[in-house]
This record gives C-alpha cells, structure tokens and sequence, in this order.
C-alpha cells in the first residue's frame, strides 16, 4: 500500500530520542514548579515582544534564554516522527488503526480543552493552552501504539 505523508521507518528511533527526554524534561519542570530557564541566553530575532514594563516592539533583537522553546520543538518534532513514521508492516490495517488513533485522540484533546475552558480560570489556563500544544500527539502516540501492541499480542497468540 502506497502511503503518502508517512516518514520513513527509521526516522522513528530519532522521533523518540527526540520526544522522551523532552516530554520528561517538560513534565518534572511542571509538576516540580522547577524552571529550565536561566542556562541557555542567547540574541534571537523577535517579531513581536511585549514584557511588562516594557513598550511592545516589532522586528528586534532580544537577549532570551531559549531553552524552553529547544524542549518544546524537540517535543513536538519527536512526536510528529514517531507518531507519523511508518511502521516496518505499514498495511491498510495499519493506516485504519492510524487513522482512528487521530481521530479519537482529537476528539479527547477538545473534549479536555471544553471542560477545562469551564473550570479552569487565570494563569493556570495558560499551562493548559500550553500543553496542548503537545497533547494531541501524545493521546494520538499512546492510543496507536497501544492498539498496535494488542495487535502484535494476538497475533503472537494465534501462532
């Protein structure tokens, strides 16, 4: 089966060397309050910049310690690569279950986003906005991979 705008096989072992570390590093920094800030401050390009203090600019360079936003990207390139490779026996099945795995970890993504939209106001919001960045990736990793591991399990089973 032809499978379009699937990475190869191999790019999925750079995804989660990629996608681990980062979701772990992101997780502690959360759930500890402890910050990632403050070890790698570089001049970066800002398109648009407004701090408190400070009159809103377009289009300058800024001193800003860029690790959170390394993570982030890591995070959410590891994801896409291990979420969107092809598996060694990519088959229709395979595309099914591929298929499914997105459309259900949507359909939980929003349903979470809704019910924290009605319970969850000020700056916490803010965390949530944040993670979901990255949530929609990991509900569709773990739902896939799970389905296609209950999968190998029966198939195991039958020989």
């Amino acid at each position: 089966m032809k499978t379009h705008f699937l990475f190869p096989n191999h790019l999925k072992k750079i995804g989660w060397i990629l996608f681990i570390p980062s979701l772990i590093t992101i997780l502690i920094s959360s759930i500890f309050s402890i910050s990632i800030e403050g070890y790698l401050e570089f001049p970066v390009i800002a398109i648009y910049q407004e701090s408190i203090g400070y009159k809103p600019s377009f289009f300058e360079i800024i001193r800003d310690d860029i690790a959170f936003e390394i993570v982030l990207i890591c995070l959410i390139i590891g994801g896409i690569l291990v979420g969107f490779s092809r598996l060694k026996n990519e088959d229709e099945m395979i595309s099914k279950i591929r298929y499914e795995s997105l459309v259900w970890a949507t359909y939980i993504n929003y349903t979470l986003i809704i019910l924290f939209t009605f319970f969850i106001y000020g700056l916490p919001f803010m965390n949530v906005i944040i993670f979901n960045l990255f949530t929609l990736l990991l509900f569709f990793i773990i739902r896939f991979h799970y389905i296609i591991y209950k999968l190998n399990l029966i198939s195991n089973d039958e020989e």
